[in-house]
């Protein structure tokens, strides 16, 4: 995790050099009026911010931890570092179908509001199916 946090202060300076670098640029390149670009500007700036964000909650996790994670010890064995990740379902249908209800529900959001109404259902349908997947039928407990 140390190398993350590193990796996230080192965007977050290039971040923040890069949109001085684009304000000077904009400022210079104005050829009548020399006015500043702002949308790139504050664009460039907020991401500095959200990578110093990123850096100082993973630097802050690091120190809560009181350890090393495995991935930063150097005499560290692959299966130091395999946490069970839980149960996932290896021939269920509904994760696609969710996804489909979501898609639906994006393209209801950019095209028309109707398909929204066609999205919400399917997406429930889909939900309490994955949820309820283990109760019902060939894989019941």
């Amino acid at each position: 995790m140390r190398a993350n946090v590193v990796l996230f202060w080192l965007l977050a300076v290039f971040f923040l050099l890069a949109a001085v670098v684009y304000t000077i640029w904009s400022y210079l390149a104005g050829v009548d009026d020399h006015r500043i670009e702002w949308v790139g500007t504050v664009a460039i700036a907020l991401s500095a911010v959200l990578s110093a964000f990123i850096a100082f909650y993973l630097g802050r996790v690091h120190k809560a931890q009181g350890g090393q994670l495995p991935e930063d010890r150097l005499d560290a064995n692959i299966d130091d570092g395999d946490p069970e990740l839980g149960f996932f379902s290896p021939w269920s249908w509904w994760p696609i179908m969710l996804a489909g209800a979501a898609a639906l529900g994006f393209l209801g959001l950019a095209v028309g509001v109707w398909i929204s109404f066609i999205a919400v259902p399917l997406a429930l349908i889909s939900l309490v199916g994955w949820v309820y997947e283990y109760y019902r039928g060939n894989f019941a407990r």
